[in-house]
């Protein structure tokens, strides 16, 4: 073998079967903005990057923010990378080789570190509605360090080792800081997904919210704060306690940065109704504003001049200044746009405001009744009507999702909207339905926790959330069933892939294993085919797609090159082979298609280190940016 094949096989890269590095990606900014705070080996000198900030580094021991046990062990928690993989699941989908929706099934502290890479920046809008924290229905791993492996054990898909999910009882003594252990990592890595232009809505009760909030200002920027919305979940009062009754839940709601802004609500009949025509204007219903400013004529000399009434009264004004400089009032009488009064006779003119001029919409606030978001009287309606039965204790109801969707995610645009605590499944219920009704494109991604339900029909939450999404689907094609679609509008996405939360694919090498040359030579045997029993090609293809930074609905094509399978991704953006004996007319084959990536499995090359060094100088020299090995 001569040498320069050898520093080819050498820079043949193993793909990384870890999640995205965050911290990387925060150094890597900090190195672009501050590269004179970085020493030889690489390493942050904070000494240099004080003098480079100047003042702006607080070097005071005492300053404010938010603090709780734990708060250290969250940043850990969010820098340990997931090594799981996400299985696809055809056979519990709908229209699997369509659809660009998702319900994943899973602990969704590790399923989003797995989404970093493909959705990063790529969803438009969260909604999450994570547990209150009442003392019995807090779902979280006791163990940080091991959430995968907690997870595992929690749905027996490995054995038991005692780790379990449990409630958080206020007798725990932590009861709020385990609460913010769960939430902190999950907000900042959601924050990650979200667009510029992305918001985050989260529904919480008085018991958290305004640890809520303060985890927010920390996690997106006090200056991203958007609004907290009163929302009227209830629309009469409990006399069964003594105490005040709750019928209002809180809405948080954060941006990405601001570049967000919201869309406006489609206007009130009352907002409306203001708008009349008492003179029969051709130019339609108008309303009256008084041609008065805030300020007094002291205040604003520039504003004060003399106005003729139509009587011939010469009128000045008195406690407050004109609205307007007296060129446009000129411009107003002149327009007709000046109102006296119905008889004429008023001392103050009024300007109108034509209905036709206000904007088609109305800004929102920042309280939401039951008529306007809905109550939970609907949404437990709701559920009953797709299932005949109660099967979840604390849904919301679609209104309220529909509501934040039109706030956030437009119709025009084809938006993502992720809701990582889908519960039953109100968001992709809502993201159907608006779509229904706007001729919409959004798209939906749940995750749900597999929480037993100790029912025998539906043994989890995310069955249930699964097969309501399934019948919501099915009563909607049934309604149009044998329609003609309307104009050129296109076939609207009504399924869903279903993927679930495992053990990666590929078998992990074990730094720890006893130094001991027989265990290490069983290991080393192991790993020479390291693919994990009883997986098949679609769930490596679909682990490789995600930790190559392709979404879970990229378009994946089977193709045949020199008599092997390849699995031919995005249009051919990236080809895989998952063949155990590749062979130079197949690496040749690949090359002539000029795809950007290409990743092979290890095992094919076993032995034969002059291919794997052709393969990568052959792949390099027609145009292939990335040649990996798995």
């Amino acid at each position: 073998m001569t040498d320069a094949k050898v520093s080819y096989t050498q820079e043949v890269e193993k793909l990384d079967l870890r999640s995205h590095d965050i911290t990387e990606d925060k150094i890597a900014a900090l190195r672009a903005a501050f590269p004179e705070a970085f020493t030889e080996g690489d390493r942050i000198d904070f000494e240099r990057l004080k003098l480079a900030l100047g003042e702006s580094v607080d070097v005071g021991k005492e300053r404010y923010g938010m603090n709780w046990p734990g708060k250290a062990e969250c940043f850990r928690t969010i820098q340990q990378p997931s090594l799981g993989t996400l299985r696809p699941c055809p056979e519990e989908s709908v229209e699997w080789d369509t659809t660009e929706n998702l319900i994943i099934e899973g602990d969704n502290l590790e399923v989003l570190k797995l989404l970093q890479k493909a959705y990063l920046g790529k969803v438009k809008m969260i909604y999450i509605d994570p547990p209150y924290n009442t003392g019995n229905d807090f779902i979280y791993p006791d163990d940080y360090t091991e959430s995968l492996q907690t997870y595992l054990e929690y749905t027996g898909q490995v054995d038991s080792q005692g780790k379990k999910f449990s409630t958080n009882t206020e007798t725990d003594g932590r009861f709020h800081s385990k609460w913010l252990n769960m939430m902190y990592p999950r907000l900042y890595l959601a924050r990650n997904l979200l667009r510029e232009d992305g918001l985050i809505f989260i529904t919480i009760d008085d018991c958290e919210v305004d640890n809520l909030r303060k985890c927010c200002s920390e996690v997106f920027g006090e200056e991203n704060f958007v609004a907290q919305i009163e929302w009227q979940k209830r629309y009469t009062r409990s006399n069964n306690t003594d105490e005040f009754t709750s019928v209002i839940d809180h809405i948080v709601v954060f941006r990405k940065s601001d570049k967000f802004k919201p869309q406006l609500i489609e206007r009130e009949e009352e907002a409306n109704a203001r708008y009349q025509n008492p003179d029969n204007d051709p130019r339609g219903p108008w309303k009256a504003i008084p041609f008065l400013n805030p300020l007094s004529p002291e205040e604003r000399p520039n504003l004060v001049y003399d106005i003729t009434h139509p009587s011939g009264r010469v009128i000045k004004p008195q406690k407050k200044a004109w609205r307007s400089e007296e060129c446009v009032w000129k411009r107003l009488v002149a327009e007709n746009r000046v109102w006296w009064g119905r008889d004429g006779y008023s001392d103050t003119p009024s300007i109108k405001r034509f209905l036709s001029e206000v904007r088609q919409g109305m800004t929102p606030i920042n309280f939401w009744d039951y008529e306007f978001a809905g109550h939970t009287d609907a949404a437990n309606q709701e559920l009953k009507e797709i299932f005949g039965d109660k099967v979840f204790d604390t849904p919301k109801p679609i209104r309220l999702v529909k509501r934040m969707m039109q706030l956030a995610a437009p119709s025009e645009e084809n938006c993502i909207v992720l809701d990582f605590f889908a519960g039953s499944g109100t968001v992709a219920h809502a993201v159907l339905d608006l779509n229904k009704q706007d001729g919409g494109e959004r798209k939906f991604i749940l995750v749900q926790l597999p929480e037993f339900t100790g029912r025998q029909d539906y043994v989890t939450i995310a069955d249930i959330c699964k097969e309501r999404v399934r019948r919501v689907i099915e009563k909607m094609n049934g309604e149009e069933a044998g329609k003609l679609p309307f104009g050129n509008a296109t076939k609207p996405d009504r399924g869903f892939r279903v993927y679930k939360l495992a053990e990666s694919n590929f078998k992990p090498w074990d730094a720890k294993v006893i130094h001991d040359s027989e265990v290490l030579t069983k290991q080393l045997e192991l790993h020479i085919d390291h693919v994990s029993t009883g997986r098949s090609d679609g769930d490596i293809i679909y682990e490789i797609l995600l930790k190559c930074g392709f979404q879970l609905t990229s378009p994946v094509e089977t193709i045949q090159l020199a008599k092997k399978i390849v699995y031919s991704v995005a249009n051919g953006e990236l080809f895989i082979c998952l063949d155990r004996k590749l062979n130079m007319e197949l690496i040749r084959a690949m090359a002539e298609r000029k795809p950007e990536r290409v990743v092979c499995l290890d095992e094919g090359f076993t032995r034969n280190d002059q291919l794997k060094a052709n393969a990568a100088q052959i792949l390099r020299t027609k145009g292939v940016s990335s040649f990996k090995t798995i």
